[in-house]
């Protein structure tokens, strides 16, 4: 092999390796960046209320509606009070068909409400993001960054699950998230569950979640939470 040609290949490794400890540098910038973001907005969002509205639909078909005060506990997690009040007692069918066809929809309602629980504790297991698991996902090498429209896209691999995904996209100007997407899945992959997160600032720049909306596949089953009426405590 010639001088040049050694003299070429050096230079494109070297080329490659400095663009690898940049990106390498650059996305440790931004996981630190991201971490330091999340726990700000922690703090500022205890001094807050809210009223969060969770609506369950199945098929399309909206089938309940809940509303819930809001508030974070000592724990750092959100404590709920219901704001609806008790449902009414529905009357019970006559003759042994009707009683029949009415313990036929009320195990309906039981099995897609128990589902639509599994879904939100799934949903809660990524939402917040936790600072501890993502700096773990990055100790593995399951982080990866990549250009947004107006910031950056983290992608986190088995992040609470095998082969589950994650992708934060960040502002690049305010350094606070703007949109989860996950991809994940119940009992097992062939049970999917999808995931989007939207966020928005209040007046202080408090950065919180707006809304989201969980898919359970073969269900077609959606909860789908919006969060307003922000007050301070």
């Amino acid at each position: 092999m010639s001088r040049k040609s050694l003299l070429f290949l050096f230079f494109v490794a070297s080329f490659a390796s400095v663009c690898i400890l940049y990106a390498q540098e650059g996305l440790q910038q931004q996981v630190g960046q991201l971490k330091e973001s999340m726990a700000k907005n922690k703090q500022a969002l205890a001094q807050y209320t809210w009223v969060e509205t969770v609506t369950i639909s199945l098929k399309g078909e909206e089938k309940k509606q809940q509303h819930y005060q809001v508030q974070m506990g000592p724990d750092g997690k959100p404590q709920k009070t219901s704001l609806d009040s008790a449902p009414a007692a529905q009357p019970q069918s006559s003759g042994r068909g009707g009683r029949l066809k009415q313990r036929v929809i009320e195990k309906k309602k039981e099995e897609y409400e128990d589902y639509a629980e599994q879904m939100k504790a799934l949903a809660g297991q990524y939402v917040p993001p936790d600072k501890d698991l993502i700096q773990a996902a990055y100790a593995k090498g399951n982080i990866s960054m990549a250009p947004g429209p107006g910031g950056v896209k983290l992608v986190i691999h088995n992040y609470v699950k095998p082969d589950d995904s994650m992708t934060l996209t960040i502002d690049k100007e305010q350094k606070q998230l703007q949109s989860i997407q996950i991809a994940s899945y119940m009992d097992g992959p062939s049970d999917g569950m999808n995931l989007t997160v939207r966020f928005d600032r209040l007046p202080d720049g408090t950065n919180h979640v707006s809304s989201t909306t969980v898919e359970g596949v073969s269900k077609q089953l959606t909860v789908a939470t919006q969060n307003g009426n922000y007050q301070k405590r």
